[in-house]
């Protein structure tokens, strides 16, 4: 298989980081859960971006390139590894995080624990504590296990490339588009899809499931975000019936004035709408001095 990016050992595990551009400030590319391939995933924002700003796109324990997890993944290690393989391969604070949906809560931990060394977030769809606290009310944990479980079953079948493979492609390993779009070079194509099935039955991705509610309960505790934060917002159906995904979001912006912008758009809207993304959060950049 084809490498990219640089490979750090953190730990008992090696982190895998891509990094390209230049700038005074590094954005940080935190995959949600699941991102098989996290450096080709985030290219169609992140490629928009490097002419103005140096990124690095880290991929957690047990995505991409890197090795498995070995420690659990509640939010303190998720984010104390990214620290040190940032600092391993000398890409220094100070950072903006940019946290794709899962990663909101990491994002959130680090901006409030490291005040020092964030100095913005710029929400891709990301996650709030407030609606994984509603989902807790409405799905027990059990429940929640007995989902979680369910998917890694139907996982272990795709992983086998047959026939249900076939029948879910676009919810799998196309569920962003990439593979049909042109972002992407054939031979990217085929290290995203290489990559994609070697993670799609990491125990991180499932134990981090398991770990929601304690990690947005986690991140929660450090009170609300109170650097610059902007947040672009999708129109994704929510998972509880008591708070809509884009009212969640409206709930928690207004409670750390940041900038919001709700879209008519899925969850996965970097690869539809890189352009507008970037533009959206290189205009609050440059108004915040960044």
């Amino acid at each position: 298989m084809k490498k990219y990016g640089t490979i750090t050992k953190v730990g008992n595990t090696n982190i895998n980081i891509y990094s390209e551009g230049n700038g005074n400030f590094t954005i940080v590319f935190m995959a949600g859960s699941g991102i098989g391939c996290p450096v080709l995933e985030y290219k169609p924002i992140y490629r928009r971006m490097s002419d103005k700003y140096r990124i690095a796109v880290v991929e957690k324990a047990g995505y991409g390139l890197s090795g498995q997890a070995l420690t659990p993944r509640t939010v303190q290690n998720l984010v104390e590894e990214s620290r040190t393989a940032l600092k391993n391969l000398h890409l220094e604070p100070p950072y903006i995080l940019a946290p794709h949906s899962y990663s909101g809560f990491e994002a959130i931990w680090w901006a409030n624990t490291y005040p020092e060394e964030v100095r913005a977030v710029l929400g891709i769809d990301m996650g709030f504590p407030n609606m994984m606290k509603a989902q807790a009310k409405e799905i027990p944990h059990e429940k929640k296990k007995a989902m979680v479980e369910k998917s890694k079953a139907l996982m272990q079948k795709i992983a086998k490339r047959g026939i249900i493979d076939k029948l879910l492609r676009n919810r799998t390993v196309n569920a962003s588009g990439l593979l049909t779009s042109n972002e992407l070079s054939p031979e990217e194509k085929q290290i995203y899809e290489e990559v994609y099935y070697k993670n799609i039955t990491s125990d991180a991705v499932f134990e981090e499931s398991l770990l929601a509610e304690e990690n947005a309960e986690t991140a929660q505790n450090t009170g609300y975000l109170s650097c610059p934060s902007c947040f672009v917002v999708s129109n994704m159906k929510s998972p509880v019936k008591a708070l809509s995904w884009q009212q969640a979001a409206q709930d928690y912006a207004q409670q750390c004035h940041a900038e919001i912008h709700l879209l008519n758009q899925g969850h996965m809207m970097y690869t539809q709408i890189p352009n507008q993304l970037a533009d959206i959060f290189k205009i609050f950049l440059q108004k915040n001095n960044l």
